[in-house]
């Protein structure tokens, strides 16, 4: 894909969102329920950028009326971090060069997709 046909990042995208979006949109070519999860993504990364900052400029302990606490920033982020990583893992993007033996050798699996569920009728 030549760099007139990369698609840009949405248009909210932060740098840290926008580093990502690069780095994938230029060496893989998505369907559009994976550019959607990318979107989504970035959107997590840039969450993230801006969660870090706050525990960076408040401290991972805050203080509260009833004592000491974790900072809910940190908290928030550490769930962003599994978000993030389940997006990342359901796009499925091998790891390594192409000609690489290992990515040859591992398959693609949806790991944290459950499947399928059924609709029931109730009674």
């Amino acid at each position: 894909m030549s760099r007139s046909e990369v698609p840009k990042a949405p248009p909210e995208t932060r740098a840290p969102g926008r580093a990502l979006w690069a780095s994938i949109i230029t060496d893989y070519e998505l369907e559009e329920h994976e550019r959607a999860l990318l979107i989504e993504a970035v959107r997590t990364v840039d969450a993230l950028d801006q969660l870090d900052a706050a525990v960076r400029s408040e401290g991972a302990i805050v203080e509260g009326p009833s004592g000491s606490r974790a900072n809910p920033a940190l908290v928030e982020a550490r769930a962003q971090r599994i978000t993030l990583a389940r997006l990342i893992a359901a796009l499925r993007l091998p790891s390594g060069d192409v000609g690489d033996e290992k990515v040859s050798a591992r398959p693609q699996r949806r790991s944290g997709v459950r499947g399928v569920y059924g609709v029931r009728r109730v009674s």
